[in-house]
């Protein structure tokens, strides 16, 4: 793990608490906060600004995990839940919701390094995933707009194509911005004007 990693803990049980801090000290500098009540879980756990949250749960219900795992922010950060019972369809429900890890039969100390650092590197994996998807529909987006401001220039002033997206790149370049930017102010003026 790296330097300084701060760890949440949801624990109810305080001797398990106990002994998850302990297994957590012995494997580097760490900074651990446990939280065994989970009314306001969010606000507490976003309190700590954690690097990643450990959840330990006997058995959960469907309902309980979903509610674990929405005030633990998956999309913010890594989160790994150890459950004792048989994971079946929770587990699915889990990951769906955005849990990195989801460990059957509890939290051993000994797992707990190779739980975390797993947990880190597929949120990090994830979060790229998520960056690039949504780099990829702004493009997208925007590629359309440029279209259809291509368009009305092709129509309005009786141009090819080429020659409309000239001229839309040397308005951008003449008013410093984007062409996408451009091409978004002139569909909306021509919205307004038809």
């Amino acid at each position: 793990m790296s330097p300084s990693l701060t760890v949440v803990v949801v624990e109810q049980n305080r001797d398990r608490a106990i002994a998850i801090v302990d297994a957590l000290k012995e494997t580097g500098n760490v900074d651990v906060h446990v939280i065994s009540e989970a009314s306001g879980l969010a606000r507490k756990i976003a309190i700590h600004s954690p690097d990643i949250v450990l959840i330990d749960i006997d058995n959960p219900s469907r309902d309980r995990l979903e509610e674990l795992t929405i005030a633990s922010g998956p999309m913010d950060r890594p989160v790994a839940m150890f459950v004792s019972g048989a994971a079946g369809q929770l587990a699915k429900a889990a990951v769906e919701a955005g849990v990195s890890a989801y460990v059957v039969d509890g939290l051993q100390a000994e797992r707990i390094k190779p739980v975390i650092d797993t947990a880190i590197a597929r949120f990090q994996v994830l979060r790229q995933m998520r960056t690039e998807l949504e780099e990829t529909r702004r493009a997208l987006e925007e590629r359309k707009v440029i279209d259809r401001a291509k368009g009305l220039l092709m129509k309005a002033k009786g141009i090819p194509e080429d020659q409309a997206y000239a001229l839309l790149r040397k308005t951008a370049m003449n008013q410093n911005r984007r062409v996408a930017d451009v091409a978004e102010a002139l569909v909306t003026a021509s919205g307004l004007l038809s």
